[in-house]
């Protein structure tokens, strides 16, 4: 039985359901989610991230982490984790670039959080050297001190979207069309929505806002573990500070595509909403850094420079692959302004390094 034939059985049996349930049984069906069953990430796959473009984006990022951990006296043993780590090669490229530091790798416990079985296999490969261990869910953290980074993490979490009526809420759900042959989208009956009640004020009758329930919970667990014992977290996704608009959008070889057609098939994603990310780091109290470009955020941490340097000697092809990842991660037409970069610290310590209070 494929995915599509599961969710119209359910839909026939329990009504529509909602965007977010249908998010969570096209990425992480035990069966036929995308994560258990796609080559997601890559030139092969359906998308390519920052660390698939270049070595210099974990470089730096892990960089400036071994800077926050210096800034709050070295501090061991401590957490190093990464949210949702893909193929490894973030993680790879940031503990190559922090090896030389003293102390740093020994006092480490290497953490990935991970839910598909088939990308921890390739996490396991990647970094064999560094023996590191998976838990299911960022509850499951130590209460020690926590360096973290979430790179195209929060925009793969489920979010349900509601349409405004009135000063009520009516939810996007997913149900099947009239002759139940394909997925569609409706609404449900108006509702009040609580964790929506400031919304009212900045939006109108028939607009759509998108709310990641879950979201709040990842950064409380991340937030409380920072406040607590110290750390710093490196939050990099597309997105904007309020959620506006429908953002929902699937990705199949690389290509944009219809988020109901082929469930399972293609990896959805949508906008990150960083107010909601940063109120519920204050309400664990911890601090965070402005929403900084990711563009803005590199070149502070020397990207420009470090460009140079894997270039030096070069020509040719290899020289125009150097020119055109440092374009791709920088530039305000490609990465550059899409991406934001989200810092999370103490709040008697200094703001990681790139990002400003």
């Amino acid at each position: 039985m494929s995915l599509m034939d599961t969710l119209r059985r359910r839909i026939h049996l329990d009504g529509p359901m909602s965007v977010a349930e249908y998010m969570s049984e096209c990425l992480l069906h035990p069966e036929h989610g995308y994560y258990t069953t796609a080559t997601a990430i890559g030139a092969e796959g359906d998308f390519i991230t920052a660390p698939e473009i270049s070595q210099m984006f974990g470089e730096l990022l892990g960089l400036a982490l071994v800077q926050a951990w210096l800034d709050q006296g070295s501090p061991a043993p401590f957490t190093l984790a990464e949210l949702g780590p893909g193929r490894g090669t973030l993680m790879a490229d940031m503990l190559r670039a922090t090896r030389a530091v003293p102390g740093f790798h020994d006092a480490m416990d290497l953490t990935l959080i991970e839910a598909s079985p088939r990308l921890r296999n390739l996490q396991e490969i990647a970094l064999a050297p560094y023996a590191p261990r998976w838990l299911p869910s960022v509850e499951d953290l130590p209460q020690q001190p926590l360096f973290l980074v979430a790179n195209e993490f929060f925009d793969a979490l489920p979010i349900r979207q509601f349409q405004r009526d009135e000063t009520q809420w009516r939810e996007r759900r997913v149900g099947l069309t009239d002759d139940a042959s394909a997925l569609a989208l409706g609404l449900g009956a108006a509702a009040p929505q609580p964790a929506l009640a400031h919304r009212i004020e900045d939006t109108k009758h028939g607009d759509l806002v998108e709310h990641c329930e879950i979201a709040a919970v990842v950064t409380e667990a991340i937030a409380q573990r920072i406040a607590d014992h110290g750390g710093a977290a490196l939050v990099v996704d597309y997105g904007d500070w309020r959620s506006l608009g429908d953002t929902l959008q699937a990705l199949r070889a690389h290509a944009p595509t219809d988020p109901l057609q082929d469930p399972g098939q293609a990896d959805l994603t949508a906008h990150v909403d960083f107010e909601a990310i940063c109120n519920a780091a204050r309400i664990s109290g911890c601090a965070h850094t402005r929403l900084t470009p990711q563009g803005v955020f590199l070149e502070r941490l020397g990207i420009t420079e470090r460009a140079r340097s894997l270039a030096s000697g070069l020509e040719g092809a290899p020289l125009d692959q150097i020119v055109s990842a440092h374009r791709r991660l920088t530039h305000p037409e490609e990465m550059g302004n899409l991406f934001k970069v989200l810092g999370l610290y103490p709040t008697q310590s200094p703001p990681p390094a790139g990002l400003e209070k």
